[in-house]
């Protein structure tokens, strides 16, 4: 078996490969330590079983890693792996195609058993939350903007995530490789299919689908609905 590893904490991609090892000692086990190393990855090693992902990746939010790797490789199941426990996340993570989500708090017991459950074609939760979470898209107007980042390519997913960075037209030709040129073409590309005018406001856009933002929006939605009437 063959398995991916995307996180960027050297201490837990040591724990989630032992991990590996309880379900599957012989495995061959590659690590990434950003998104664009994952596909990277994932291209040289066509045969993976799964993938393991840091929902938290450094110039990236997680749900734009996801749509990235399920996008570019689809046949590839993807266990997200991440700190947070709100149930929002989890859901909308379930909703874009992933096998999985692990706590990091989890035993490394408990890490093998969930890996293995999703090898075994269930998908897994962490056990408090089975019954609770099921895949639903976030409402409103982040359901559209999701609809519309599945619309851009892969190459116009990693130019985006560079706009994000503050990267200029110049900077992302350089490490793209590609021309300058190519390189406004991708953005006006990725402007018309998010249905903004300018680089600022697809930044704007893409800000809103951070899932710690949804988690925030969460959390106060069900303190604001928890609070007694003040009339």
């Amino acid at each position: 078996m063959r398995f991916l590893i995307v996180e960027d904490h050297p201490l837990f991609r040591e724990a989630l490969e032992s991990a590996l090892r309880m379900v599957a000692p012989a495995a061959d086990i590659v690590q990434a330590t950003s998104i664009d190393g994952a596909l990277e990855q994932v291209a040289a090693n066509t045969e993976l079983d799964l993938i393991l992902l840091d929902l938290s990746m450094p110039g990236t939010t997680g749900l734009s890693g996801i749509i990235r790797i399920r996008k570019a490789f689809p046949k590839i199941p993807v266990v997200i792996v991440s700190g947070h426990q709100d149930r929002q996340i989890m859901s909308g993570a379930l909703s874009l195609g992933v096998s999985g989500y692990i706590l990091k708090s989890s035993s490394k017991q408990d890490l093998a058993q969930s890996i293995g459950e999703v090898l075994r074609g269930s998908v897994c939760v962490p056990p408090a939350y089975r019954g609770l979470v099921r895949p639903q898209r976030p409402s409103g107007p982040a359901q559209d903007l999701i609809r519309r980042l599945h619309d851009l390519t892969p190459q116009q997913l990693r130019v985006l995530e560079m706009l994000k960075r503050g990267l200029q037209n110049k900077q992302i030709a350089y490490e793209l490789k590609i021309s300058e040129t190519t390189v406004k073409v991708h953005v006006s590309d990725i402007l018309r299919k998010l249905n903004v005018l300018s680089r600022t406001k697809a930044i704007v856009e893409m800000s809103r689908i951070d899932f710690a933002t949804l988690a925030g929006e969460g959390i106060a939605a069900r303190r604001e609905r928890a609070r007694p009437d003040q009339q």
